[in-house]
């Protein structure tokens, strides 16, 4: 079941315009969420940075932050779910052919939920392997990396390179040649007891995950340097992570070729098990 324009509808009468400019330009915003236990993790960030991107876009989202989150738990509600993938859609709506974004009246609006399917228990144990791609990540005075947009080409091109080389992420340097992040996923790493990851003035989404791992960090008296970071530096880790809402804290083993562990390291595991305590606390508060 979808929520699509203010109603839920079945799967297969979710239908939009060939001329939705979401579908024609890529032209719109999305957020993706995880619910535990019927709850929607950091709900009020997601939409903050929802609303924040459509400014951004100069897209004008007509619903109130109630009235979308009425909308995602009627969806997981209309799919019984409590263990979700929760995806909010806006696109600019449909409209004649032409970038003038006048053209459309009305923003299409979606929400759907699937259930969360849990990575293999084996990946947090052994950890992943990922690749640094050719595909440079965009440039951010071209296409500012805060807009969490629908125009993803530039992530498929790089994702298409981890799974030609059977890694499950591609982290992409900026036009620089410094790490910025990967596809779906922020990149950290440790090397003497320092945990780092690339700044935000490499040109990277700025996640909420991100900013909740440097929090637990900080917290935990990791250092922590956010800096310009080179292909090699990440390669001679002593270990690293990704991250993002679903994944949460994914242990990485491998980059390329170079074998950087065996399994996840202590940092990471510390950093995973403070995120899900993170998680568990937030769920009791929400349940209060």
């Amino acid at each position: 079941m979808i929520y699509l324009n203010g109603r839920i509808v079945p799967n297969n009468r979710a239908l939009i315009s060939v001329y939705d400019h979401g579908f024609l330009y890529g032209d719109g915003i999305y957020e993706t969420l995880r619910a535990y236990g019927g709850k929607v993790f950091m709900l009020d960030e997601h939409l903050e940075r929802l609303f924040s991107s459509a400014s951004m876009i100069g897209l004008m989202i007509s619903k109130k932050a109630r009235d979308i989150k009425k909308a995602v738990y009627m969806t997981m509600a209309a799919n019984r779910l409590k263990e979700a993938v929760i995806r909010i859609t806006v696109s600019r709506g449909a409209g004649p052919i032409g970038l003038d974004p006048g053209l459309c009246k009305r923003p299409t609006f979606v929400v759907f939920a699937n259930p969360f399917r849990m990575y293999p228990r084996s990946s947090y144990e052994k950890g992943v392997k990922i690749i640094i791609s050719r595909t440079r990540r965009n440039y951010r005075k071209a296409l500012d990396p805060r807009i969490k947009s629908l125009n993803f080409l530039n992530n498929i091109l790089a994702m298409t390179e981890a799974l030609d080389q059977g890694a499950l992420e591609a982290v992409m340097p900026n036009y620089r040649g410094c790490l910025s992040e990967g596809t779906v996923s922020n990149i950290f790493f440790v090397k003497k007891g320092i945990l780092h990851t690339p700044s935000p003035d490499t040109g990277i989404l700025n996640g909420i995950t991100r900013r909740i791992i440097l929090d637990l960090a900080w917290g935990m008296k990791i250092p922590i340097h956010e800096g310009c970071y080179r292909p090699r530096d990440l390669s001679a880790a002593e270990e690293a992570f990704i991250s993002n809402t679903t994944m949460e804290v994914m242990p990485v083993t491998a980059v390329g070729g170079r074998v950087i562990g065996k399994k996840a390291g202590p940092v990471t595991r510390r950093l995973h098990g403070a995120y899900r305590d993170k998680v568990a606390e937030y769920i009791r508060e929400a349940n209060r």
